[in-house]
């Protein structure tokens, strides 16, 4: 039960870490985040199915477009729910991304439907290898190591990039950033379409292993925000081990107490642990200057 349990919540946390990882990239470069995350990894994981299994499509394809579309919809997201309200110094953008979110879940309740559909089966499900008497998937297997692997990405983008740096300058400030030549605008526009690029991902990992459908995103969004708080929302690794530590604590209740208690208490672990360490795992609290 043990080994099992890891398994499971190592692929589980690797998701939310993946999610979380959205949410971060947002507010490390404009302070704010999207709440309608949830709903573009829904977004990946319905088009990727519509693509390859009804349509026919090669799952290259299927993937390529399923991933521009979840960008595409986050900068959507970025125009429509978020500047508008930053411009006027207003929080707004909180309930405008929250009800964009609930816009596209309806828009795919419609197209999609609203019965769960199952992928087929494919290599990466189809193959595995033993671990401790278990059969793991090689999907189980990939899924942390895209996840670990993004992680790294993004740290050594805004650590050690010219151009990772300028994005973390807009956010720690703007006027400067400004000054210096940089388009606050654009770089915005871009972290979103990468915030949206990442849940993509996760949506089109996650569907082989869980039912596709239009409502799937809604738990996983506020269980990745969760995560990310946890994690320290300024640290993309923090988000990342925050996110696997969250999977497998979960797995963890689900096969000792069964999922009856799965969400009371793996939420209860996390209001304990940010109680405990209000800035997260990882994050540091912020200088006030006066």
């Amino acid at each position: 039960m043990l080994t099992s349990a890891v398994i499971t919540g190592v692929g589980l946390g690797s998701m939310y870490g993946l999610l979380a990882l959205g949410f971060h990239v947002t507010y490390a470069v404009s302070n704010t985040v999207n709440f309608a995350q949830g709903g573009t990894m829904m977004l990946g994981a319905v088009l990727s199915f519509t693509l390859s299994v009804t349509a026919g499509w090669s799952l290259l394809w299927a993937v390529a477009v399923a991933l521009a579309a979840c960008a595409f919809w986050s900068v959507l997201v970025e125009r429509v729910a978020v500047r508008p309200f930053v411009r006027r110094g207003s929080n707004s953008w909180l309930m405008a991304t929250v009800a964009l979110g609930i816009a596209l879940e309806n828009l795919a309740l419609f197209a999609f439907g609203r019965d769960p559909r199952g992928m087929p089966p494919s290599y990466l499900t189809t193959h595995f290898v033993m671990v401790g008497g278990l059969k793991v998937e090689f999907l189980q297997i990939l899924i942390p190591i895209v996840g670990l692997g993004l992680a790294l990405g993004l740290h050594l983008f805004f650590q050690h990039s010219h151009h990772g740096k300028a994005l973390l300058a807009v956010v720690q400030n703007t006027g400067a950033a400004r000054l210096m030549g940089i388009d606050v605008e654009r770089v915005t526009t871009l972290s979103y379409a990468l915030s949206g690029l990442l849940a993509g991902v996760a949506g089109i990992l996650v569907a082989p292993l869980f039912t596709v459908s239009s409502t799937m995103g809604t738990l996983f969004g506020i269980k990745a925000f969760a995560v990310a708080i946890l994690g320290g929302i300024g640290s993309a690794w923090g988000v990342v081990v925050a996110g696997l530590i969250y999977g497998v604590a979960e797995a963890f209740v689900t096969a000792s107490l069964g999922s009856t208690y799965t969400q009371i208490v793996s939420f209860s672990l996390v209001i304990a642990s940010l109680t405990a360490m209000p800035n997260g795992l990882f994050g540091r609290a912020g200088v006030r200057k006066v």
